[in-house]
């Protein structure tokens, strides 16, 4: 039900010390006053911090229906989801959540109608259920199992290994531990690495140089692992180890992003060779180089060398120039989103206007047939062993379930492995697929999701999500929670830009660096058809996004603070002259570009959105959401814009910023999860005059 829109309350925002720090930008001072709170170590930020979210949770306690929406919420998400199994000699390994727990917990059985147990329950690894469970591999016999964890959000993560057959944990124990592999070979594993700091809260800010490869052999302490690759002469690569199933080869990927390369290299070592040691496959950055996994000696490679859309060639390890490549799988029409081994045949997924086709081929390349999906969506998965009979895959789309398939190799055959029972009815939702001109004409598709029989009066209240970078592509996926917004009269719009990988490299690349503004324009264009058709308008309007999504909103609402009367920026890069100065930010100069460069420091000024907000400017009603534990875009970039916002705004529109504990770069628990939509909804629709009707 919709209200009218009335002015909220006056609201009185913590003062925020200025400084008076001035930087020279190749002969252009720029001010950085709030740079005080980059240092979120220090009492005065953290005081800072209190005193925000004393304003911003007192605003959203005052929301009569916010308990009612959380509540909705929990009811929503309270249905069994399971993970599509991975299968290794007897064990099929599976993560299981029976709807309410914090974590998913992980499950094997042994052989198809085993008794499932548990084997790793990451809600008893911490009180407050924040501590996750990632990368579980088993080694080639089945017999250990390796895992990561990491605590309250953090992308640190510490490496531990399971005997599968005693189900004991063994002392094996490796920190330290990030952008990394976890590779079997022989009774141990690759693995990468920072050097352990001095102390160990420099880990959180600074430590992310040097990184390197080791071999970590079971039953000895870290301490003992042997360095396998460093390369101190460029601290900034990552250097990440695969090995292939046969354990034949040790695959080396070398990425240089903070030179601005979106390419990687790659080095072999040929492990039936004692004391071997990395030679080069592929030794320049400019070229994306996967290693599918090795074929009769040779190796399968997905790259875009000469393919922007990728193809598949082989390469012999012996020969590895060029010219002695051989395609096994050219390049399509679609980009590829997944390629994969398994059962004697590669399983290539493509993206057809951002939905999932797959296809197979044999070994060399023949085409075998393509896999009848249950519909429009997203397929993922179809990994499996050289000698698997059938591969697993999920099936999502926006009112589609996440759920699992068998596929049958030999006839071709997807069946349905689990059930999934919901707790509300998605037949109720519709999707729609849009194509909009872009400012430059560009062909720019989006997503379309509401209630069937959605009226287009310009009255519904619309939220408009993007990411547009990275090479990522937002493709369509269901959420329970989305239905809390859906039924209230809600649209949800997923727009794909260009920086993302929707329709290939060319696609990226025209999201990247000095074209980023294609993205915005992109998202700007959107959002305009859905006013022009009937969907909303602005005052109904809202856009979201996070990460370089929450860039996005920032850019968005500092080029055009009319276009939307609400902005979700979550945990945003705000700051596009200091990003590569934080953690690991330095990596995304291959997408953005960087300050340090004349030009580079021309267009990023020009988007900024720390540092275009205007004076005296009314912006969106805006809730900025951030965590203490976010060691990827850490918190400063929030907290400045922020503190800058506040001070620049004059409007009746609330502006604040919701700062999470115990948590990183996206909730590190359900329940964290759920009280921030409840939070962010209950803002969405107060602002949006939307009085929820709850049966």
């Amino acid at each position: 039900m919709t209200a009218p829109l009335t002015p909220a309350p006056a609201l009185t925002y913590p003062a925020t010390r200025r400084d008076v720090v001035v930087d020279d930008y190749h002969g252009t001072p720029v001010a950085d006053p709030f740079r005080w709170l980059e240092d979120d170590t220090s009492a005065e930020t953290a005081a800072w911090v209190d005193a925000q979210n004393r304003v911003t949770f007192g605003y959203l306690g005052g929301i009569p229906y916010r308990d009612q929406l959380r509540a909705r919420l929990t009811q929503l998400v309270n249905y069994p989801r399971v993970s599509a199994p991975e299968v290794k000699r007897q064990w099929q390994l599976f993560a299981r959540n029976d709807g309410l727990q914090n974590q998913a917990v992980y499950y094997l059985q042994e052989g198809r109608h085993g008794i499932p147990e548990v084997l790793i329950d990451p809600n008893t690894l911490s009180a407050d259920g924040t501590t996750r469970v990632g990368t579980l591999t088993f080694d080639r016999e089945g017999a250990h199992l390796a895992y990561m964890i990491s605590q309250a959000g953090s992308d640190w993560q510490q490496i531990r290994v399971l005997d599968l057959a005693t189900r004991d944990a063994l002392p094996d124990v490796v920190d330290w531990v990030k952008v990394s592999g976890l590779a079997w070979h022989g009774r141990g594993f690759f693995y990468s690495r920072y050097p352990e700091p001095v102390e160990a809260a420099a880990a959180y800010s600074s430590m992310n140089e040097d990184h390197q490869v080791f071999y970590h052999a079971l039953g000895t302490p870290q301490s003992e692992d042997r360095l396998v690759y460093r390369d101190a002469q460029h601290p900034q690569r990552f250097h990440v180890v695969g090995t292939t199933e046969d354990e034949r080869y040790a695959v080396l990927s070398v990425s240089d992003r903070g030179q601005g390369k979106d390419g990687n290299a790659l080095f072999v070592m040929d492990l039936a060779q004692p004391g071997g040691s990395f030679v080069p496959l592929w030794d320049t950055f400019d070229d994306q180089m996967d290693v599918i996994d090795s074929v009769d000696g040779g190796l399968l490679v997905l790259t875009n060398r000469h393919a922007p859309n990728q193809r598949v060639v082989r390469i012999d390890p012996a020969a590895p120039d060029e010219a002695h490549w051989v395609t096994v799988i050219p390049e399509r029409a679609e980009p590829v989103s997944g390629m994969t081994a398994a059962g004697g045949r590669i399983f290539a997924s493509y993206l057809k206007d951002v939905t999932t086709r797959a296809v197979v081929h044999h070994l060399d390349g023949a085409l075998e047939r393509e896999v009848t999906l249950p519909g429009l969506g997203t397929a993922m998965g179809f990994g499996g062993e050289h000698d698997a009979t059938s591969v697993f895959y999920t099936f999502t789309s926006f009112t589609a379930p996440a759920t699992v398939y068998e596929y049958d190799i030999a006839s071709g055959v997807s069946t349905q492995y689990r059930d999934v029972t919901l707790p509300f009815d998605p037949g109720q939702f519709e999707t729609t697929q849009i194509f909009v001109p872009s400012k430059d004409g560009t062909r720019v598709p989006a997503f379309v999701v509401a209630r069937r029989g959605l009226v287009l009066d310009g009255t519904n209240p619309t939220m408009l999500y993007g990411y547009g970078g990275f090479n990522v592509s937002l493709p369509p996926a269901f959420s329970a929670m989305r239905v809390a917004f859906l039924e209230q009269g809600g649209v949800y719009v997923q727009a794909n830009l260009r920086g993302g990988n929707e329709y290939g490299e060319a696609w990226h690349q025209a999201g990247m660096k000095e074209r980023k503004q294609n993205v915005f324009d992109d998202f700007t264009a959107v959002a305009e058809w859905l006013i022009g058709a009937g969907y909303t308008c602005s005052d109904k309007l809202a856009i979201a996004g996070g990460s370089n999504g929450g860039l996005l909103v920032g850019a968005i609402m500092t080029q055009r603070p009319t276009l939307a009367r609400v902005a979700l920026p979550a945990v945003g890069v705000m700051d596009m002259l200091r990003f590569h100065k934080f953690t690991i930010g330095w990596n995304w100069i291959a997408d953005y570009g960087s300050s340090d460069d004349a030009e580079g420091f021309r267009y990023l000024h020009a988007y900024s959105p720390l540092h275009n907000l205007r004076d005296g400017t009314t912006y969106p009603a805006t809730l900025i959401t951030t965590a203490d534990h976010d060691d990827r875009v850490v918190p400063a970039h929030s907290f400045k814009f922020a503190a800058r916002l506040q001070d620049a705004h004059r409007g009746p529109h609330p502006v604040l910023i919701r700062i999470e504990t115990q948590s990183g770069h996206g909730s590190s628990s359900l329940s964290k999860q759920i009280d921030e939509m409840a939070d962010v909804y209950a803002f969405l629709f107060e602002n949006l005059g939307v009085v929820p009707v709850f049966s």
